[in-house]
C-alpha cells in the first residue's frame, strides 16, 4: 500500500475505535477471545515487508521492541481507565472516560516521538511497525479489561460444608 493510503487507513481506525470506546458497548460475551484481533494485526503486519530496517537492523528491532512496550504501557493504561459495571441481567459493560482519550492522545504522541526518534538515526519504519504497536496496545487495553471483567462475573461456586 502506499503510505497516504496506510496514515489515511490508520487514522481511519483509531478514529473509529476511540468513537467505539467512548460510548458504553457490551464485553464480548466469549472472554477467551479477546487476542483474536491483536494476533491478526500482527500476522498482517508480519506480511509486509519492512517490519525491520535492514541497514539499520539493531536499531530498528530497539525501536519496534520500544514501541511494543510503549503499545503495552498504553493500552493497560487505556483499560484501567475504562468504567466496567453490569447491568441488572449481569451483562459486563464497559465505556471509556475522558482519561481514556488523553490516554490515546499520549500514546498517539509515544509514537509520533519514537518515528521520530527513528527518522533522527536514519531508521525507516514503516507501516508494519505501527500495526505491531496497535496489537500491543488493543493487546494490553482488551487483556487488563478483560481481566477486570472476569472479576465481576459470578462464579457460581457453592461453599462445601454443613
Amino acid at each position: 500500500m502506499s503510505g497516504v493510503i496506510d496514515a489515511g487507513l490508520i487514522v481511519a481506525v483509531v478514529v473509529v475505535v476511540i468513537g467505539r470506546q467512548l460510548k458504553p458497548q457490551k464485553v464480548m460475551s466469549d472472554l477467551r477471545k479477546w487476542w483474536v484481533v491483536p494476533a491478526v494485526l500482527v500476522v498482517v503486519a508480519a506480511r509486509e515487508p519492512g517490519l525491520v530496517d535492514a541497514a539499520h537492523r539493531e536499531a530498528s528491532v530497539g525501536l519496534l521492541v520500544a514501541g511494543v512496550a510503549a503499545g503495552l504501557a498504553t493500552g493497560a493504561a487505556w483499560a484501567w481507565t475504562t468504567r466496567i459495571w453490569t447491568d441488572d441481567a449481569g451483562a459486563v459493560w464497559a465505556q471509556g472516560t475522558r482519561a481514556t482519550a488523553a490516554i490515546w492522545a499520549g500514546g498517539i504522541v509515544l509514537r509520533l516521538g519514537l518515528f521520530g526518534t527513528g527518522a533522527l538515526v536514519g531508521v525507516h519504519q514503516g507501516t508494519p511497525a505501527t500495526l505491531i504497536t496497535l496489537a500491543a496496545m488493543l493487546a494490553g487495553r482488551t487483556g487488563v479489561v478483560v481481566h477486570r471483567a472476569r472479576r465481576l462475573l459470578p462464579s457460581y461456586r457453592v461453599v462445601a460444608g454443613g
